[in-house]
């Protein structure tokens, strides 16, 4: 739980100065519109990285849940960059080199989507559930069904 709140603490603080080193330099300047330009950027820049913290966050959480459910080692590779892949390939059971044919453009989709095939497979669910990763809005759901439905 401390890590946690270590990571949320470092994801809030990095947040927080993104909107304050913006928005410090917009109060910096004479202009209002370039001041307003340079806060809205700011504004804009915060959302992004929230959005996408509280999405790096949800993927990792279902892929170290998905691992313990499999009862695959190294649960928390879950929450590490180019890890988490590694444990996506062990979680399917694929050879590890697959790493380097994600990677490649077009044969990654395919290989996505037979990763996730096998994850699917591996949680006792169809192997449908994979093909949906790459249909969007449904591919954030899936990995969330794959971890947290019975």
């Amino acid at each position: 739980m401390t890590k946690t709140v270590r990571v949320g603490a470092g994801l809030w603080l990095l947040g927080l100065l993104g909107l304050l080193i913006p928005a410090s330099v917009a109060f910096a300047q004479e202009e209002e519109a370039g001041a307003a330009a340079v806060a809205a950027a700011g504004a804009f820049m915060m959302v992004f990285f929230l959005f996408f913290a509280a999405i790096y966050v949800y993927m990792a959480l279902a892929l170290s849940t998905i691992a313990k459910k499999t009862n695959t080692p190294n649960a928390w590779w879950g929450w590490v960059p180019i890890l988490n892949i590694l444990l996506m390939l062990n979680v399917a059971k694929k050879p590890i080199w697959w790493i380097i044919l994600l990677f490649i453009p077009l044969v990654n989709i395919v290989i996505g989507i037979l990763v996730w095939m096998a994850i699917a497979e591996a949680r006792g669910k169809p192997n449908w559930w994979g093909i949906l990763i790459i249909v969007p809005l449904v591919g954030i759901i899936v990995p969330g069904y794959l971890a947290w439905a019975d």
